[in-house]
């Protein structure tokens, strides 16, 4: 099916300019950009009309499981973070909570314009648990990766399982506790057993303290382990050899700005990171500490690096788009390129800024989100999602709630 998006303000990312055209997709992929554009008899036309179209958002690392005890945890350090979630809720998880929390996660994102997602679950109870995470996240119709946190056979068969069905929007990547967290054996088969089912990589990684993060990177040196399709989350104590090391093995980053700095891991450091060279995307994280928008995401991010660089919009648009794409690992994701997916989104320009990049940066909220494709299927039209009914999963994300934070 062919559609047309016309009269809009275009915003492409890679490189980042600004254009007055219309867009054609043909069957999920962005074909042809230009000014007036033949229109298909079959073609869908969308009005862009006072709108800036841009590559929909990329959440390069996300716990979307937790999207039921949002904003438990403000104000909390990160050992209470682990306490508080992975102590306390986390074990009374059921697959229904898994499955309800992680759709309504991945649907906040689609609402917020964010069309494709690094989803981290380290919820994997039982087999029934990571069932639940991959219904949940393609219930949502959202592009994602979901990486798997457990090193067991159960891997395999989820791997299977996925590769089974044709994937479709949903791929997999290996989630592994990684050598700042487990003991070396440990860290070593969780790598062992991505290589062996060729799966990418992501780790939580630099962000525990300056020793942390030399011990974890040299073990990835001494055991050839550095390499390309592997993302590290936070990376805050990394200094710049560091991260120029991770550039150089064809490395990517996600930071987390707000959760970081809320949490006390340390000051972000997508400017050095940018700056060293390593393709650097932006997560939410987690939405019991933080926010699960991409607009505050870009704005913190902004904030943080414009106190000592020279850190722009236009980079931080990128980290939101097409680097966030390349962190987690899909091709084809974050810009308007002929031949991308027609992940898209338009975006209300009721009070037009001189700079449409800085206005999306800077000067919009979710309000502005109109509407938002997935390889050109609309999942949001005029303000309002269209792939879900929103007061059933809102009713069974309360209840949810309720049982998982009693008496917590």
């Amino acid at each position: 099916m062919a559609a047309i998006i016309r009269g809009g303000t275009l915003i492409d990312t890679d490189p980042v300019r600004v254009l007055t055209a219309d867009l054609r997709i043909d069957n999920g992929r962005i074909t042809e950009i230009g000014s007036g554009l033949r229109v298909p008899a079959d073609a869908e036309v969308l009005d862009a009309t006072g709108m800036l179209v841009l590559p929909g958002f990329v959440d390069a690392h996300r716990h979307t499981w937790q999207s039921g005890i949002r904003m438990a945890g403000p104000d909390i350090s990160f050992p209470g973070y682990l306490d508080l979630v992975l102590g306390t809720f986390a074990p009374r998880y059921q697959p229904e909570d898994v499955r309800i929390g992680t759709l309504a996660g991945a649907l906040e994102c689609l609402d917020a314009g964010i069309t494709t997602v690094l989803d981290w679950s380290h919820i994997q109870h039982t087999p029934d648990h990571t069932s639940a995470a991959v219904d949940g996240i393609r219930a949502a119709g959202i592009r994602a990766v979901f990486g798997y946190c457990v090193t067991d056979p159960d891997l395999r068969a989820a791997r299977d399982a996925l590769a089974a069905t044709g994937g479709g929007l949903v791929t997999m990547a290996m989630a592994p506790y990684g050598p700042e967290i487990v003991d070396e054996a440990a860290a070593l088969a969780e790598w062992r057993i991505a290589r062996e089912l060729d799966l990418p990589v992501t780790v939580h990684a630099g962000g525990y303290g300056p020793d942390s993060a030399a011990r974890g990177l040299d073990f990835l040196r001494r055991n050839e382990l550095l390499g390309p399709r592997t993302n590290y989350a936070h990376g805050n104590s990394y200094t710049d050899d560091q991260l120029k090391l991770i550039a150089d093995t064809g490395g990517t980053l996600s930071v987390s700005p707000l959760v970081e700095a809320a949490l006390g891991f340390g000051a972000p450091i997508t400017a050095r990171a940018v700056a060293a060279g390593v393709p650097t995307g932006l997560g939410a994280d987690s939405v019991v500490s933080g926010p699960g928008d991409m607009f505050s995401l870009m704005r913190s991010a902004y904030g943080f690096a414009r106190l000592d660089s020279g850190f722009s919009t236009r980079d931080a648009l990128r980290a939101a788009t097409v680097d966030g794409a390349k962190a987690a690992g899909v091709e084809g994701a974050g810009t308007l390129a002929p031949g991308s997916h027609a992940d898209i989104v338009l975006l209300r320009n009721d009070l037009p800024g001189h700079d449409p990049v800085a206005s999306v940066v800077l000067g919009m909220d979710t309000r502005a989100v109109d509407t938002v494709l997935v390889g050109g299927r609309i999942v949001k039209q005029g303000g309002h999602l269209v792939s879900a009914n929103l007061a059933e999963v809102r009713a069974v994300l309360a209840a949810s709630t309720a049982r998982l934070t009693a008496a917590a």
